[in-house]
């Protein structure tokens, strides 16, 4: 089974902050200048969301950053090219629908395009709508060009279903947060603790998304026991201010390098109060 060095790494050394944006909302210019700044904030993993018109996982938040995205001509080979013109450390995750991985290329299934996202330097593959029971053909495409591939495992997830999940996840697991769709949140739910202790038994890394928002969010998730963070809804949200306000390129970059800091520090502050580690000066 593929792990990806470059996502082992991102987890090696403390909680993992992974924050995730729609690739071309509101352009493409200038969401290359967001993804970039994401990684200057302290970016781990970044999940690049290739737009699919019926995103059934998603909350308004995203489904509104997706729309605007294939408005403005966001194609899966757009895509690729985008994922080879950013100038990141971080590892790079596609996030996307089974659909238009499977119809990529000659109608060979999936191989073409986990083929095409490898050459362009993705390192991991998340499928909302993938059902764990049909997912050998990509788990094999994904083996063979070192790709991760990245379970959500919902709060009601159990049994032999979370077996069958967790036996071809690699790289990390998606904890759902809550039930429902994608969104910033208020608070942070009671179930992530009970789908962390579900999960103990699996030697995976455990991050967790849908709805963190904030920093103290991020320290309390991670204070919990996760290993890392997934902000989505959030950095989308920042993106459609910044559209709804008519603000430079460059001042939503800053924006989402500042929210990108206040939530790394979180999680940082989160695992120093879980190992009873103290801060270096």
């Amino acid at each position: 089974m593929a792990n990806s060095d470059a996502l082992d790494a991102a987890f090696a050394d403390g909680p993992a902050y992974v924050p995730y944006l729609v690739v071309g909302d509101p352009d493409y210019e200038s969401s290359t200048a967001y993804v970039e700044a994401l990684d200057r904030g302290g970016a781990d993993v970044i999940e690049l969301g290739l737009p699919f018109s019926e995103p059934i996982a998603e909350g308004s938040t995203i489904q509104e950053a997706l729309v605007r995205s294939l408005d403005a001509g966001m194609t899966p080979d757009r895509f690729f090219a985008f994922a080879e013109d950013l100038e990141v450390d971080a590892a790079l995750v596609c996030m996307t629908y089974y659909n238009l991985i499977y119809q990529y290329g000659k109608g060979e299934g999936p191989r073409p395009f986990v083929e095409r996202a490898a050459a362009a330097g993705i390192q991991g593959l998340v499928v909302p709508d993938l059902p764990a029971e049909e997912a050998d053909p990509l788990r094999e495409a994904c083996d063979e060009f070192g790709l991760d591939l990245i379970f959500i495992v919902a709060p009601t997830t159990r049994g032999d279903r979370l077996d069958r999940m967790m036996a071809n996840v690699s790289g990390y697991v998606y904890v759902q947060a809550r039930l429902g769709t994608t969104g910033a949140r208020d608070d942070v739910s009671d179930q992530t603790t009970a789908s962390l202790d579900r999960l103990g038994g699996y030697d995976v890394p455990k991050a967790v998304g849908f709805g963190i928002s904030t920093g103290d969010h991020a320290e309390r998730i991670v204070a919990g026991g996760a290993d890392g963070i997934i902000v989505g809804s959030a950095l989308v949200d920042v993106v459609a201010e910044g559209v709804a306000e008519d603000l430079s390129t460059a001042e939503v970059a800053d924006r989402l390098e500042a929210l990108s800091r206040e939530l790394k520090q979180g999680a940082e502050r989160g695992h120093r109060s879980r190992t009873g580690t103290v801060e270096s000066a």
